[in-house]
């Protein structure tokens, strides 16, 4: 009995012992990259605005989404509501903003325009065909009060991700 009671006990001892956690890994590669192109830059056009418009003196801030795979992904573009960096400033700021198809591989993505959808600051494009899209965004601040922005430097950022469906 005791002989029996320890062939059982080193047996399960040893069963103990012996067990592994064996791993898997993997590595998925991008199969849509977003490439920042042209950082946008602020004109002033009127003491209370800020705008990226090109008739403004602005520069609009561009970006570059390149898709291997057809119809698996989405661009989610935000434009900016606060500034990142900026000097004190003591009102309201009224933003505004949009994004939009600039430049494309295949004629078809001019249908993205067309097709996207848009809600807060946000927009969202279905990127249906393989290839590259080029996106421009506008942005614009006001100041609250028709008062002037304080001299200075203002930062803003657009977030662009590449989100799959």
């Amino acid at each position: 009995m005791f002989q029996k009671l320890m062939v059982t006990a080193v047996a399960l001892f040893a069963a103990s012992v012996c067990a592994e956690n064996v791993p898997i890994n993997g590595t998925v590669d991008g199969n849509c990259i977003v490439v920042p192109v042209t950082s946008g830059v602020y004109g002033n056009p009127t003491a209370d605005t800020l705008s990226t418009a090109v008739v403004d003196g602005g520069v609009l801030p561009t970006v570059r989404y390149d898709v291997v795979l057809a119809d698996y992904y989405k661009a989610v573009i935000t434009t900016p509501t606060s500034f990142s960096a900026s000097p004190a400033l003591n009102d309201v700021v009224a933003w505004s903003g949009s994004s939009a198809v600039h430049e494309v591989t295949d004629t078809q993505m001019s249908d993205y325009d067309t097709d996207k959808v848009t809600y807060n600051d946000t927009t969202e494009f279905d990127l249906t065909i393989a290839g590259s899209v080029w996106f421009e965004m506008e942005s614009e601040a006001e100041y609250g009060g028709d008062r002037p922005f304080p001299g200075g430097t203002y930062t803003a950022l657009v977030e662009a991700n590449c989100i799959a469906k």
